[in-house]
């Protein structure tokens, strides 16, 4: 049977629960001039999706991007799970198509737990060898979801113990005047302290007193009391 978007659609509405979306409409900020305006639950939980997901692996590209296209946005979430599995499972041409289709459609990848859980998989495993050069029209676009992506699409070199696109990109976003970005990049940079404490500490030298305060507190989180207290006070 084929996969349409219809059909996956009905998977996911029929375990909805629709007791949740004030809930979720709260924390994914989708008031009036919040970053989220105007999104739309159902009541979706992750788990439920990722179950969805697996249970429709094998629908055709053509059909997971009308998904994304969706309105709803535990739908569009399912789309880009969807994307990383058949990337994943891919060839270099089913990789490829993937990664276009992912850069084609960023207008809705547009809330921060859609583009963790694909930027990574997607945009950074296709550059993975590559230039990185996509990465840094990203970091200087306008959209504040691809400048997301542009960061957590360097999660696949952390992964791999190569930080250097990381450290670019970061500093690219280092004065972002977005607190989604200030978490981004702080969360990042922990990521490669937990890998290598010495190369974080080499980059934040230099920085850490100007950058923004969020981005500092997400970097350092891990680093012994007395040392993150330094930080904080800018006497390090």
């Amino acid at each position: 049977m084929l996969l349409t978007a219809t059909a996956m659609s009905r998977k996911l509405r029929s375990r909805a629960n629709p007791g949740s979306v004030a809930i979720l409409q709260s924390f994914f900020k989708t008031g009036r001039g919040q970053y989220g305006e105007g999104d739309r639950f159902i009541g979706v939980t992750v788990p439920v999706i990722r179950a969805v997901c697996r249970e429709c692996r094998g629908a055709p590209l053509v059909e997971i991007q009308k998904l994304l296209r969706s309105r709803i946005h535990e739908e569009r979430g399912l789309a880009l799970l969807m994307l990383v599995d058949a990337f994943k499972a891919g060839d270099e041409p089913t990789e490829r198509r993937v990664y276009d289709l992912y850069l084609a459609n960023t207008a809705f990848i547009n809330n921060w737990d859609l583009v963790d859980c694909s930027a990574g998989q997607i945009v950074g495993g296709w550059l993975r060898g590559r230039s990185t050069a996509p990465l840094t029209r990203l970091a200087r676009s306008k959209s504040l979801w691809e400048r997301r992506i542009a960061i957590i699409a360097t999660f696949d070199g952390i992964r791999r113990g190569d930080f250097d696109e990381t450290f670019r990109i970061a500093d690219l976003l280092l004065y972002d005047e977005h607190d989604l970005i200030h978490k981004a990049v702080g969360w990042l940079l922990r990521e490669v302290g937990k890998r290598d404490g010495a190369a974080e500490r080499t980059f934040l030298k230099g920085r850490y007193k100007t950058m923004p305060r969020t981005m500092l507190r997400y970097a350092i989180e891990r680093f012994p009391e007395a040392e993150r207290r330094g930080y904080l006070r800018g006497d390090i």
